[in-house]
């Protein structure tokens, strides 16, 4: 029975040597099959840490890396789709909800910069990790401009990669936690856009300094004083009768949808929890 304290002692020494080359068919099969072995068992191990499972869609034309990659993958829990074309991707990602692009450049046809391109171009979000070998900072450059989230040159440690696509469902999960939503209505703290239901809102930077104020203290009474603190801040005086005002024109834009700010009179304003749908 192994110690995985142990196991994690050696796997630390072993892991920066095992590169991605060292998958691919080597002159001794023994030495590949014993890298396979050993790198099984380090990633049966890595199962105990925490992470989180996402739907990766993998570009690689090279099987072999494909291959050792997908698997790293799937034993830490993510499902993975693989091809070696970069034509369909970015339609394939309207159709599907893929969690993680992992993009090579060298592909056949249009490369990867061109694939990054089109996905952008359809105002898809998704995060994209490059992996390449290419290795000139103008490469780099223009990978990142294209709308790449992060860079990774071949030949690559497969544990760097793991904390890369990690270190990514992380940012993801960060974007996701910055949407305030209360019934119908989304504020999306990261892109600033305000939607109720399908639409957009247009609210001035004073209302949404105040709606996002109250979204975060749902069923609390908040006085003047606070709001004018918290959408004014210290070095401009927010008088009540300017707050009374923005206090009405969200009142107008939100109260047919069903979201209510209430008046407490002596006290200030609470917006009241969205009734749930019996």
């Amino acid at each position: 029975m192994f110690n995985p304290f142990q196991l994690r002692s050696r796997f630390q020494k072993l892991r920066n040597s095992f590169r991605i080359d060292d998958w691919r068919p080597a002159d001794s099969t023994g030495t590949l099959a014993y890298a396979c072995d050993v790198l099984t068992i380090y990633y049966d191990y890595a199962l105990l840490l925490n992470a989180t499972p996402m739907h990766i869609l993998f570009v690689e034309d090279d099987p072999a890396i494909a291959d050792s990659v997908s698997r790293a993958l799937k034993l830490k829990g993510h499902a993975v789709d693989w091809t070696n074309k970069g034509e369909p991707v970015a339609k394939t990602l309207e159709q599907d909800p893929y969690d993680l692009l992992i993009l090579d450049i060298g592909l056949p046809g249009i490369d990867g910069f061109e694939v990054l391109r089109r996905v952008r171009s359809r105002q898809n979000t998704i995060p994209v990790l490059i992996v390449t070998a290419r290795d000139a900072v103008d490469d780099r450059v223009h990978g990142l401009e294209l709308g790449a989230d992060d860079y990774l040159v071949k030949p690559f440690a497969l544990p760097e990669l793991l904390a890369r696509v990690h270190a990514l469902a992380r940012r993801k999960q960060a974007k996701i936690e910055m949407k305030l939503i209360h019934g119908p209505l989304v504020l999306d703290t990261d892109s600033r856009r305000a939607t109720l239901g399908e639409t957009s809102l247009e609210i001035s930077a004073r209302e949404w300094a105040l709606l996002e104020f109250l979204m975060n203290r749902v069923e609390k009474v908040v006085s003047k004083q606070q709001i004018a603190q918290a959408v004014g801040g210290w070095a401009e005086d927010l008088s009540d009768n300017a707050i009374e005002v923005y206090v009405s024109r969200l009142r107008v834009k939100l109260e047919p949808a069903g979201i209510k700010i209430r008046t407490i009179r002596g006290f200030g304003y609470m917006l009241e929890e969205f009734p749930s749908v019996a």
